[in-house]
């Protein structure tokens, strides 16, 4: 058997597909999500089940998005699995999370995350979050790093603010490249995403939040007053208490919401006044 196929099934390298097979990582995965009974819960990327199986002998339902049609089907057919679940044969990152939510019951959501769409996937997620009770991941361990970096660290970026703004991230355990078949180039990690009833500091506009935040790291290596000077001049940061010589990964997610809140009060000045 290659090392690429399991259970007769070829990874993809398009759908960037990597199949867990420990089973104490697997064990250790299915208690820190914890699945209960009712659990308004969804898989993305259930592949060849290694997780859906022993999460949906726990509950009553499993949701599962699943974009390859082949691995779809092959779950549509698998006597046991199929009647726990219901499959959507979609693309994650189009899907729309909030059909699946109600107040009642507030989305829990895992999956062992195809590393080359995972970040724009967390984004899209994030747009969920007060739909959102939990999330639990695989990803790259790199990628686990950035989610959980403080400031004045080069793991520290857009990623950190925008996951840190929304949620408290928890890291679970880190996962070697032979738990997996084929064996990824890069160490994993599984993590933990609670988004917050009420983030600790509230952005006015998260379309302006993102955008300082995108200016400030797209340019990381220049001071915060030469990645921000097209929207916020060095008055305004010193007046902000954001110290205007440091670069985007020394400012705090506070600071990046007290700048963002206060380009979007300008605005509505300038709306009123126009």
């Amino acid at each position: 058997m290659s090392n690429k196929t399991h259970l007769g099934h070829t990874a993809r390298k398009r759908f960037g597909q990597n199949f867990l097979h420990d089973d104490y990582i697997i064990d250790s995965i299915v208690s820190a999500i914890s699945p209960q009974p009712d659990d308004n819960i969804v898989e993305i990327g259930p592949g060849l089940g290694a997780l859906t199986m022993p999460v949906a002998e726990k509950v009553n339902l499993l949701n599962v998005i699943e974009l390859d049609r082949d691995l779809a089907e092959r779950l549509a057919k698998n006597p046991i699995l199929s009647p726990k679940l219901k499959i959507t044969q979609a693309d994650a990152m189009q899907f729309d999370f909030g059909i699946l939510a109600s107040t009642e019951r507030q989305l829990r959501v895992f999956g062992n995350l195809p590393y080359n769409i995972s970040t724009p996937l967390m984004f899209h997620l994030f747009e969920y979050a007060d739909k959102i009770k939990d999330m639990h991941f695989m990803l790259q361990k790199e990628v686990v790093n950035r989610l959980c970096a403080g400031p004045n660290c080069k793991a520290y970026g857009r990623l950190t603010v925008m996951a840190q703004y929304y949620c408290k991230v928890i890291p679970v355990l880190e996962v070697p490249p032979n738990a997996f078949i084929p064996a990824p180039k890069v160490d994993s990690a599984f993590v933990r995403l609670e988004p917050y009833d009420v983030p600790p500091f509230l952005a006015k506009s998260m379309k302006i939040l993102t955008q300082v935040c995108s200016m400030a790291f797209n340019q990381r290596r220049k001071t915060i007053r030469n990645g921000l000077r097209d929207i916020l001049d060095v008055e305004e940061l010193k007046a902000l208490q954001v110290d205007h010589t440091k670069r985007a990964e020394n400012i705090t997610v506070e600071e990046y919401v007290r700048l963002a809140n206060y380009v979007f009060d300008r605005k509505e000045k300038q709306a009123e006044q126009a």
